[in-house]
């Protein structure tokens, strides 16, 4: 068979076959009629490229470790497996190098905890920016409350309880477990003891007595302790009750029957009456203030107030003091006066609230 030469060269074309006798030989050129040509050049396939390293996904504490997800999956894979990944709390570098791998962009004002960080590193410059400016423009800083504190427990009842429970327990001692030594905590007018001025007050004659003081005394108490706390409740129970047995005390006879005082039956004064009464004043004078809604207030509790001072007045007027049953209508109407004078007394001493 005889070789093809290509016009432009003298050299043969060697096939294939003859390839692998050819690379074992040595030597420049073993081709017969080379001319000073060297090796043919061999087309070989191009290296295979190295693995590529596993993902790394960010971990609590810091620490990186290999993801478990193949690393194959291009870019679109390392963004999901980033997604995926627990970021730390902690920095906030760090949740925003993960939003960015996850494809997400960063909001404009930073994620959760910047807003902490901006307040931290200018509030105190806004603040005093602000006081500039205000104090610029002509305004005033607050001023410190001066006058009487408001009582911040007021409303909780603690006071009314106890002013009921007390009132309670004396009649189940006098009137139902009938205890002799009871009839010694009644005011009386004959012998008064010094005791007996406070203790007469939380003492009840019979249920339906005690029924209608502890009535009023829970309502009109409420209102007073709601204003002036649950001390307020107990001094104006305590003076007022006073006032109103010493009234009795001076305008009653000491006693009643016998010829010419002797054998006479003394007078005694018991029941919280004459304190309820001055519950009723205490509860609308407080609230006198220049508060629409305090007023209105003051005007509904006003008018019952009133209507019960006066019929008072008129049974005390037609009996002489004691009607009916030995209802003591001086008590009641010494017992509102007193709640009068107190609040008086109180707005002399006290500075005015704001």
């Amino acid at each position: 068979m005889s070789s093809c030469l290509s016009p432009r060269s003298a050299t043969p074309r060697v096939p294939s076959r003859a390839l692998p006798r050819l690379r074992g030989r040595a030597g420049a050129s073993a081709l017969p009629g080379a001319r000073g040509v060297g090796p043919p050049s061999l087309a070989l396939p191009p290296p295979a490229p190295a693995p590529a390293p596993p993902a790394l996904a960010p971990r609590r504490g810091g620490a990186r470790a290999p993801s478990d997800a193949p690393a194959g999956g291009g870019a679109r894979g390392i963004a999901r497996r980033a997604a995926r990944a627990p970021v730390p709390a902690s920095s906030s570098r760090s949740r925003r190098a993960s939003v960015v791998r996850a494809g997400k962009a960063p909001r404009a004002f930073g994620l959760d905890g910047d807003a902490e960080d901006l307040l931290r590193k200018y509030g105190d410059a806004a603040q005093a920016t602000g006081q500039y400016i205000g104090k610029a423009s002509g305004m005033r800083p607050p001023k410190a409350r001066v006058g009487r504190p408001r009582n911040r427990r007021a409303g909780d009842g603690d006071g009314v309880f106890l002013l009921l429970l007390v009132n309670v327990v004396f009649f189940v001692l006098d009137q139902w477990l009938h205890l002799p030594w009871m009839k010694d905590l009644y005011l009386n007018h004959m012998r008064p003891q010094w005791w007996q001025w406070v203790t007469s007050i939380f003492c009840h004659a019979n249920w339906s007595h005690l029924s209608g003081n502890i009535f009023f005394l829970y309502v009109f108490g409420k209102i007073v302790e709601e204003e002036e706390g649950a001390f307020g409740v107990w001094a104006s129970y305590l003076l007022t009750g006073v006032g109103a047995g010493l009234a009795s005390w001076i305008l009653l006879p000491k006693g009643t029957g016998g010829v010419l005082g002797v054998g006479a039956a003394a007078t005694v004064s018991l029941g919280a009456s004459g304190a309820v009464f001055g519950l009723f004043a205490v509860s609308v004078l407080t609230k006198f203030r220049m508060d629409l809604r305090k007023l209105l207030e003051a005007v509904i509790l006003g008018q019952f107030v009133l209507k019960r001072f006066i019929g008072e007045a008129q049974a005390a007027a037609a009996s002489g003091g004691v009607g009916a049953g030995g209802v003591n209508h001086f008590a009641h109407l010494a017992g509102a006066l007193a709640g009068v004078a107190l609040i008086a007394a109180l707005a002399k001493l006290l500075p005015p609230e704001e």
